[in-house]
C-alpha cells in the first residue's frame, strides 16, 4: 500500500506542476506578438500538455482507483470527505480537458481570452490542491 501510495504522490505532484505552468504559457502566449514566439509557445504547450500533464493525470488516477479499490473503498465510501475529494478530482480532470481546449485555440490561432484572463485561470488548480489534500489528510467529516 505504501507503494501505491508513493507512485500516486509523484504523479499528483507531475500532474500538478503542469497543472500550474500550462495557464502560465497562457499568460506569455496571449502576450507574444511576433510568430517566432508563438510557435515556440506553441511548441512548449504540446509537449507540457501531452508529454507531462495528461501521462501525470493517467497515472494518478491509476494509482489512485488502485488504492481506492484495495483499501479505502470499504473503509470510508460511506465518508463525505471521500465523496468530496471525488467530486474535486472529477471537477479537476475537467479543468484538465478544458487547459486541453485552450492548448487547440492556440495551436489553431483562434484564442480569444486575455492574458489577465489566463492568470486568473493559473489560480484555480491552487484551490483543488488545497482542496484535495486537506479532504485527503484531515478527512474533516
Amino acid at each position: 500500500m505504501l507503494w501505491l501510495k508513493a507512485f500516486h504522490l509523484i504523479f499528483m505532484v507531475t500532474w500538478f506542476a503542469g497543472l500550474f505552468y500550462l495557464p502560465r504559457l497562457f499568460v506569455y502566449h496571449a502576450l507574444s506578438s511576433d510568430s517566432v514566439s508563438r510557435e515556440r509557445f506553441k511548441i512548449m504547450e504540446r509537449k507540457l500538455y501531452y508529454g507531462i500533464m495528461t501521462p501525470g493525470m493517467l497515472l494518478t488516477l491509476l494509482f489512485g482507483v488502485w488504492m481506492l479499490a484495495d483499501y479505502a473503498w470499504d473503509m470510508y465510501r460511506s465518508s463525505g470527505w471521500l465523496h468530496a475529494k471525488l467530486t474535486l478530482l472529477a471537477l479537476l480532470v475537467g479543468y484538465h480537458g478544458l487547459c486541453g481546449k485552450w492548448l487547440l485555440d492556440f495551436k489553431h490561432d483562434r484564442n480569444r481570452h486575455s492574458h489577465v484572463y489566463f492568470r486568473w485561470m493559473n489560480e484555480v488548480p491552487v484551490l483543488f490542491l488545497f482542496g484535495i489534500v486537506i479532504l485527503a489528510v484531515v478527512k474533516p467529516f
